[in-house]
């Protein structure tokens, strides 16, 4: 168990948690923009220097909104679904700043690269390879990376592991020398780099070095085919602390250097792709409790979410620090395990929490900016909550709460 930190500052972003409830009701999902700004800040300053690119990898959490923050700023944007590239486009990023992932894409997803809505395309297994083929054939080539999987693996949780010879993502290392030959015949594709991305929450250089590793001696093998490979994509999977003041597991200038000693070596360009490092802090869950009840000697605080909002908890055991926002509540303290109120058993986590606590107080859930709203669902037919921005005391909504009405909505009946 961790301790609950005292509420002091009983603000989000200067803005007093109860006005913010009030206007917006609760469950409430807020991201402050400066927070963010910050992470970008961080990332640009480790990575410019070594001329490493940045993405955003949109699955992290996207709305129109945000697509249109991140336009204004150098990075680029990897999407994943057709649902993903509408909203970005929607928020007007730009198509040349823009490529899409997956391992089982549509016609439809197929078509968009095809038809210039993305830079390129992450090619992720021979299926897509040929289908990809067939759509592009008589127009102008399409720019395509390969994504391979390394079998470097990072000892992450089984769920949010994407790299290693057990999971479901990208070419076999062993059959890299079949599907670069088959790129080599066709002229409607044109290879341009590699990827590999191994996993999340990753705390310490060595598995990116490695995986940097395999992917330079994969472009060595492409350019001995006379395919010109000039760009490698890390992944991201950067680790980030579970609370706002917690020191970064990684240090990222160290992780930046070391890729680029390698990267020079081996004359090719980098790009990492971070999602959760970048969004995951500027991030805030408001809740407001419900009951508070003790049973077979465990205190229970039961809140207004739970895992149709965040089913990170519960999925794989993710860990968000609780914060009180009632500054009478503060005092003695004991265990408490924080629940949601859907028809499961959905612990958010085993906390110290104040024992004064009652139906009506303001919890807020640091760090919920990744993973939350992008994986929100309708279970019990809950409503997704609104999304605000918060910036300096100022507020605004981007996506707005969906009421019962709006869930039933879609029945065809």
């Amino acid at each position: 168990m961790s301790d609950v930190r005292p509420a002091v500052d009983r603000t989000i972003a200067g803005i007093p948690a109860r006005e913010l409830a009030a206007q917006y009701g609760t469950p409430l999902f807020l991201i402050d923009l400066d927070v963010l700004d910050l992470e970008i800040d961080r990332f640009t300053r480790a990575c410019a220097p070594h001329d490493i690119a940045l993405a955003y990898a949109g699955k992290a959490f996207l709305c129109s909104a945000l697509a249109e923050h991140f336009a204004a700023t150098p990075l680029r944007l990897d999407v994943c679904s057709l649902g993903e590239l509408v909203t970005a486009e929607r928020g007007g990023f730009p198509a040349g700043r823009m490529y899409f992932h997956g391992c089982g894409k549509t016609d439809a997803e197929l078509r968009a690269i095809v038809e210039g809505r993305v830079a390129f395309d992450v090619i992720d297994n021979f299926e897509e390879l040929e289908r990809l083929t067939a759509i592009a054939q008589g127009g102008e080539p399409v720019d395509v990376m390969l994504r391979i999987n390394t079998g470097i693996e990072a000892h992450t949780h089984a769920f949010v592991r994407t790299g290693g010879e057990n999971t479901k993502f990208g070419f076999p290392r062993a059959e890299l020398p079949v599907v670069l030959t088959r790129i080599a015949e066709l002229p409607m594709l044109r290879l341009i780099g590699l990827h590999a991305h191994i996993g999340s929450q990753i705390e310490e250089p060595a598995p990116f070095l490695a995986n940097l590793g395999e992917l330079i001696a994969g472009a060595a093998a492409a350019r001995a085919l006379g395919l010109p490979v000039e760009e490698l994509i890390c992944g991201g999977g950067i680790a980030v602390a579970e609370g706002l003041d917690d020191p970064q597991p990684l240090d990222l200038d160290a992780l930046a250097a070391g890729l680029a000693s390698r990267a020079r070596a081996a004359d090719v360009r980098l790009s990492l792709e971070p999602g959760r490092a970048l969004i995951a802090r500027a991030g805030t869950s408001l809740y407001r409790i419900m009951a508070v009840k003790t049973q077979g000697g465990r205190r229970f605080i039961i809140v207004d979410g739970g895992m149709a909002d965040n089913p990170r908890p519960i999925i794989y055991g993710a860990r968000h620090r609780p914060e009180v926002m009632a500054a009478q509540r503060e005092g003695p303290a004991a265990a408490a395990t924080l629940v949601g109120r859907s028809c499961e058993n959905d612990e958010m986590g085993d906390y110290v929490l104040p024992l004064g606590l009652e139906a009506g107080d303001l919890l807020a859930l640091r760090t919920t900016g990744a993973y939350t709203y992008s994986m929100a669902s309708n279970y019990n037919r809950f409503g997704r909550p609104p999304v605000v921005f918060v910036r300096d005391g100022h507020h605004r909504m981007v996506i707005r709460g969906e009421s019962a009405e709006d869930v039933a909505a879609r029945d065809a009946v």
